[in-house]
């Protein structure tokens, strides 16, 4: 795993200058690659590439990158993974072509240039992010993986186009102004993250997942030598939409035994070619359906342990590693556990705004850098078990927002209102007690984890006039920031334009696939790309393998969510390797309890960051309904936690840059 850097501009600028700009950007991403550093250019073209080098495949000089290819036309700057290049090596090596080295790099650039960058890319099985200079024809591509595993940055400063792994090495450029996109940061309030493509900083982007991006030196007419222009144009290789469309077209029409087998099949070929590595190697394992079963497969795949690791807290109702210890006992993984003080826990906090680089408000940020600090103490390669609930449908909201919508979708709007101001007349803390006290007579699949704040939150979603308005509601947090961020105004994004929607057949079906081309990449896998790479940890997830997501879209929701469960299939496959009691429990998230943190050691930290004087100041908030959320907080009347940490995250982003 590496990070890359680099820019490519129409201004003059001399050999050595180029070469100390993109070796200042490259070394802003030094934890993604501590091991080896690189810089390629080309004046006359006004090129730069930059790289950082975490070595995992062939981790001699072979691997030193930005590297050309063998034939003179390629370079690139490449970080990620292709787990099937051994096969490709093989193909390569009939087509004719010699290798000087083992790493699956060198096999990228020969299969762009034996297939071309298009048709080389559709063969790739893995994670990646990449910029590609074809010195023939004077372009330069951006490349980014199916699901948006491994980040991509790019932007337009002047004269010149600018890319990189993170925002921090865009902002090394010393022309880079950083100008702060207040529509962005409305998103960020809605969604505690910034969804694609937008960034935190004004005409910077992420590029999309599939997507490769084509940048040309644009010339005036036939006699000149010189560019006058840059023009960027992208191309998608891979559809989630089409995907989801065609699953729903050609469902999986076999016997739940058959579905069982099937899939049993895929994660065992998708585990195992993510357990190549030529450096230490192990799992994370909280006990959940998800990494139990990706380490299940890696034990049944395994000579030796597995190395596993999880971390736990002593909270009530944080606490998952008591689950995981007692699954890897079972495997019989060599496990690692870690109890966090909430001492250790804070002390991550100042360093948030440095590890995600861009404003970023997901709490379980913090319990997921812990645990790859913890896990990057003894291997340098960690899988993970993230995506198995947009595949496999199993967050909360698929099986409940279904039948919310089916047992209230019909109530007047009044009933709705008033039975909504019912739910909110008691706090979150007296609803939490409440289910305490009669937790022994409440059915088990009502036994919720934080029941106060999925109470309140349920109040809000009853105002949803259809089915995907509740959806919106859901995962909305501030529901009008634009009141909140000041001069701004929201920007339409996937979630918000249908047009882009796949045609699928329900209201769950439609969830599942915006998390899948929003949530999961610009949350879930941003979270743990930038937690892992802070300490130069690769984490590959094995449930996100493309032709496992081709598979669970046709496979029918039937077999996916059965008597009110979700993730049945996957469960069928994990019992296999793991008894059932030993899973089956109410779905806890990784998060830790920020709301009394916020009331206790943290209070003092928040205060100084949303003073009143210091908002009106800086002038991105309007400080009264903060204000107000922050006081009501602290008195316990309700919990704020998730609204407030966007605003802190913020601040605290902005007092670091």
């Amino acid at each position: 795993m590496c990070g890359i850097a680099g820019f490519i501009t129409l201004d003059n600028i001399k050999k050595d200058d180029l070469i100390t700009n993109v070796s200042r950007m490259s070394q802003t991403l030094k934890s993604r690659g501590p091991d080896d550093s690189g810089a390629w250019v080309d004046e006359k073209a006004g090129i730069a590439l930059g790289h950082r080098r975490l070595s995992i495949i062939d981790t001699s000089s072979g691997g030193h990158q930005p590297m050309e290819s063998l034939c003179g036309r390629y370079v690139i700057s490449y970080n990620g993974e292709v787990y099937n290049f051994k096969i490709l090596r093989h193909d390569l090596v009939n087509a004719g072509h010699i290798f000087q080295s083992h790493s699956d790099t060198e096999v990228v650039l020969t299969a762009i240039t034996e297939w071309g960058i298009e048709n080389a890319v559709k063969r790739f099985i893995g994670m990646f992010a990449f910029a590609l200079w074809d010195k023939k024809e004077c372009m330069l591509y951006l490349v980014r993986d199916r699901l948006g595993i491994k980040p991509l940055y790019y932007g337009m400063i002047e004269n010149t186009i600018v890319f990189g792994s993170e925002l921090k090495a865009l902002t090394a450029l010393p022309s880079f102004r950083k100008e702060i996109n207040r529509n962005a940061l409305t998103l960020m309030l809605r969604y505690n993250y910034i969804p694609a493509p937008y960034s935190i900083y004004e005409n910077v982007y992420k590029l999309l997942p599939a997507t490769i991006a084509t940048i040309r030196h644009r010339y005036p007419g036939a006699g000149r030598s010189s560019p006058e222009s840059l023009s960027l144009e992208t191309k998608v290789y891979w559809s989630a939409k089409q995907i989801a469309e065609d699953g729903a077209i050609n469902s999986f029409d076999h016997s739940d035994k058959e579905a069982v087998k099937e899939l049993d099949s895929l994660l065992r070929k998708s585990v195992k070619s993510r357990m190549i590595s030529d450096v230490p190697l192990g799992a994370f394992l909280s006990g959940g359906i998800d990494s139990s079963t990706v380490v299940a497969l890696m034990q049944a795949q395994s000579e030796r342990p597995v190395k596993t690791f999880s971390i736990g807290f002593n909270e009530d109702g944080y606490d998952e590693a008591k689950y995981a210890k007692a699954v890897a006992k079972h495997l019989g993984t060599d496990h690692t556990e870690l109890y966090v003080t909430s001492e250790e826990a804070l002390a991550v906090i100042p360093q948030l705004p440095v590890y995600y680089d861009e404003p970023f408000a997901d709490v379980s940020q913090i319990p997921t850098f812990l645990v790859s600090r913890l896990a990057r103490k003894h291997v340098t390669v960690s899988l993970s078990g993230d995506g198995g609930d947009e595949n496999f449908s199993g967050y909360e909201r698929y099986s409940f927002g279904k039948s919310l919508w089916q047992k209230t979708g019909w109530m007047p709007a009044s009933v709705q209102k008033s039975f909504a101001i019912m739910l909110r007349t008691l706090s979150s803390e007296t609803w939490d007690k409440l289910f305490s006290r009669f937790s022994m007579v409440i059915p088990k699949h009502l036994r919720l984890t934080t029941p106060g704040d999925k109470i309140h939150k349920l109040s809000y979603i009853l105002g949803g006039k259809s089915p995907d308005e509740m959806y919106y509601r859901t995962i909305s947090f501030w529901k009008e920031p634009t009141k909140i961020v000041r001069n701004s105004s929201e920007p339409r994004t996937i979630i918000t334009d249908k047009s882009q929607w796949a045609k699928v057949p329900g209201m769950t079906e439609r969830m599942m696939f915006l998390d899948l081309v929003s949530y999961l990449p610009d949350d879930i896998l941003t979270k743990v790309d930038r937690a892992s790479m802070a300490v130069s940890l690769e984490v590959r997830v094995p449930l996100l393998d493309h032709r496992v997501v081709e598979f669970a879209w046709k496979v029918p929701l039937t077999m996916k969510i059965r008597n009110g469960q979700g993730k049945w299939l996957l469960r069928q496959v994990l019992y296999q390797y793991v008894p059932k009691e030993l899973i089956e429990r109410p779905k806890m998230g990784f998060g830790v309890p920020i709301d009394t943190w916020l009331r206790g050691p943290l209070r003092g930290w928040a205060e100084s960051l949303i003073d009143k004087g210091r908002l009106q100041q800086e002038g991105y908030f309007n400080y009264e309904p903060i204000r107000e959320k922050w006081n009501e907080h602290l008195s316990g009347k309700r919990n704020w936690q998730y609204y407030l940490w966007s605003i802190l995250m913020f601040q605290a982003w902005l007092e670091n840059n």
